[in-house]
């Protein structure tokens, strides 16, 4: 509040119980509004103007040239997935000066060395090197597996606070990126099998898993358990099945959890099993191999999870197993 000490405005403050209050110094009323475009504080009851010095702490929506185009002065927003959080000064490699004229070719190459200068120096120390390799490995990974924005900032603040504790030291990054890129997963819900994220870190799902595990249990994260539903749209897409099989294959998954069947199970096995039983059902027979290719678990899984289904819901499935 410093910057209201030498105005009527501050004058007028009264704290009570740690709540501002402002009264009007002309009636003593105590409904006074804010302004949002001019900043004023106006009472509602005699509009008197009972300030007009604070400050707009708003974005500065104005245009800084003579077209009617609106231009914005206060940046671009904060971006986790750089390192810098995107608040860094970049310089262009336009070869041209403020008026818009080439530059000579000594002062074209005096500025190139500026430019490779100013990317070194935005790396200078251990924490920022890791940040750059880890950061691009995130991106590359996520577009991989095709994984929304949202969720990729917050994998990247997750991988900040992994860095912030000390969690790296020893392992590989691109174990740890993967880690961090499988819980947040996990966490809102997005169906990728930890085969998907080895497959697109180039890592084993035993390495992967540990670190994930180790993330975890040191960042104290609540991973919820994977509702296997979330895996069979995906499937059944995969394998080109009908709406039909999809509502059989997710009543059948609905009928397990109820049953307690899934508990200790993998969630994509049983995914799978529910998708190859909907198929069957609905006369749209796949073999056990095709399904367990789409979902990245061997026929064997399939079997048992099969197996387990049908005796325990008394389905009625007529295939020869």
């Amino acid at each position: 509040m410093y910057f209201f000490e030498n105005c009527l405005f501050y004058k007028l403050l009264k704290i009570k119980k740690g709540v501002i209050m402002v009264e009007c110094p002309e009636c003593g009323s105590k409904e006074v509004y804010r302004d949002p475009k001019t900043g004023e504080y106006i009472c509602k009851k005699c509009h008197t103007v009972i300030s007009d010095e604070i400050i707009d702490t708003g974005k500065d929506w104005r245009s800084f040239d003579d077209s009617k185009s609106t231009n914005i002065s206060t940046g671009s927003p904060t971006n986790y997935t750089k390192i810098n959080r995107g608040m860094e000064t970049m310089i262009e490699r336009s070869g041209r000066d403020t008026r818009g004229q080439k530059l000579s070719t000594k002062s074209r190459a005096q500025m190139y060395r500026l430019i490779k200068w100013h990317k070194r120096a935005a790396v200078s120390n251990s924490v920022q090197r890791n940040l750059s390799i880890a950061l691009t490995e995130l991106r590359r990974m996520a577009a991989y597996l095709n994984i929304p924005d949202s969720l990729v900032e917050t994998a990247a603040l997750l991988y900040r606070k992994t860095v912030e504790k000390g969690l790296i030291r020893g392992r590989l990054i691109e174990a740890v990126v993967a880690a961090v890129l499988y819980s947040v997963c996990r966490t809102y819900n997005v169906p990728r099998t930890l085969n998907e994220i080895a497959e697109a870190s180039g890592l084993t799902k035993k390495e992967i898993g540990r670190t994930y595990r180790f993330i975890v249990k040191e960042l104290d994260i609540a991973v919820p358990l994977t509702d296997p539903t979330y895996y069979i749209s995906r499937f059944v897409s995969v394998l080109n099945l009908s709406p039909a099989a999809e509502d059989k294959a997710k009543q059948i998954v609905k009928k397990a959890i109820s049953s307690g069947l899934i508990s200790g199970r993998g969630p994509t096995g049983v995914a799978a099993a529910a998708v190859y039983i909907a198929a069957l059902m609905t006369g749209e027979r796949r073999t056990q191999k095709e399904v367990a290719n789409v979902a990245g678990v061997t026929e064997v899984t399939i079997r048992n999870r099969y197996r387990e289904l049908k005796s325990k819901l008394n389905l009625k499935v007529d295939a020869q197993v």
